[in-house]
């Protein structure tokens, strides 16, 4: 049993890796909308709404 709780995915350079990527994709999803709500006027975008 002690031998099935480890896993080889549990490498710390693909732990590391993977935590990374998941990171730079949430930052990358994150600033392109927010890039795009920052560059519209906040009055234009009340009055077509």
């Amino acid at each position: 049993m002690p031998r099935a709780a480890y896993s080889p995915g549990w490498d710390p350079l693909v732990l590391a890796a993977s935590i990374v990527t998941l990171s730079v994709c949430a930052l990358i999803a994150s600033i392109i909308p927010a890039q795009r709500a920052a560059s519209i006027d906040p009055v234009q975008a009340l009055r077509t709404e």
